[in-house]
């Protein structure tokens, strides 16, 4: 018998689903589709419509731009780049607060909380001010596709930390014990026992890591400098074409930015399945 197939053996059962939707369940649910289709269906499906109001020639006329298709270039890039950034150095973090004990860790709880408190132009202005044309620290980045990465990296760092941690705190230390005492070396257990465990939370961060990047504006946007084929990006694309009164092409492209961030999610989710299946 394997390590993980005797520490499951051991791991207590889980209890089986019920599928029986009462009354109040079902008032629960119609209240909660109506409510989700209100603030994100409708609206979703009415920017679809507008970006196929002008055909596939207009839809794809308006992501075949030379300046669009070098935004979305960067933006798409800088997004998976962060994300992963944030897979190993976001679950580094949690193992790290969970398991680890050290002065001023109360205190990198709070730091770490700091992208989701501060309004996003604030943000911007922080990093302008860190690594602007006069960095106190000597990293001068504005203007450049550097910024873009910098600013993703800034806004999305809480994700993955905030949803692997809960999990690892639920982590059973005996599963680790029993594994170890079994024979299997750290890395072993991490990888058969403890990674399975967090790789449906670390995907989830990282889908919302890559979602929230995509869309950033506020805290890159003084940073960036929004330079055409240098360090604009879609969102600016977005913006541009709204003020130009040309929404079919802000439409097109907000549309094309929802279908590379759904396969994403997608991909994130069948990764994850399989890892844990095998785990």
């Amino acid at each position: 018998m394997s390590v993980s197939e005797d520490v499951a053996r051991r791991a207590p059962a889980r209890r089986t689903a019920t599928h029986d939707l009462t009354r109040t369940s079902g008032i629960g649910l119609g209240v909660t589709m109506i409510w989700f289709s209100l603030l994100v269906l409708v609206p979703l499906a009415a920017v679809v419509a507008t970006a196929a109001a002008g055909g596939l020639g207009g839809f794809w006329s308006a992501i075949s731009n030379e300046q669009t298709a070098a935004a979305i270039k960067l933006t798409v890039l800088s997004a998976f780049a962060v994300t992963v950034v944030n897979i190993v150095v976001g679950t580094t973090i949690s193992w790290v607060l969970v398991r680890d004990g050290f002065p001023g860790k109360k205190l990198l709880e709070l730091v770490i909380d700091i992208p989701f408190a501060l309004p996003t132009i604030v943000a911007g202005l922080v990093l302008v001010s860190l690594y602007g044309n006069d960095s106190p620290l000597g990293l001068h980045v504005a203007n450049t596709e550097y910024s873009v990465f910098l600013a993703f990296l800034f806004v999305t760092l809480p994700f993955v930390v905030r949803t692997v941690q809960p999990v690892l705190e639920q982590l059973d230390p005996e599963i680790e014990e029993a594994a170890a005492s079994l024979g299997a070396s750290r890395l072993t257990t991490f990888r058969r026992v403890v990674l399975p465990a967090l790789v449906p939370a670390i995907a989830a961060g990282a889908a919302l890591s890559f979602a929230r990047a995509v869309g950033e504006y506020g805290s890159l946007v003084l940073l960036s400098g929004n330079l055409p084929f240098r360090s604009e990006v879609t969102s600016v694309r977005i913006l541009a074409a709204i003020e130009n009164d040309n929404r079919s092409s802000a439409a097109a492209i907000a549309t094309l930015l929802l279908l590379i961030s759904l396969a994403v999610i997608v991909l994130l989710d069948v990764v994850q399945r399989r890892v844990a299946r095998r785990g």
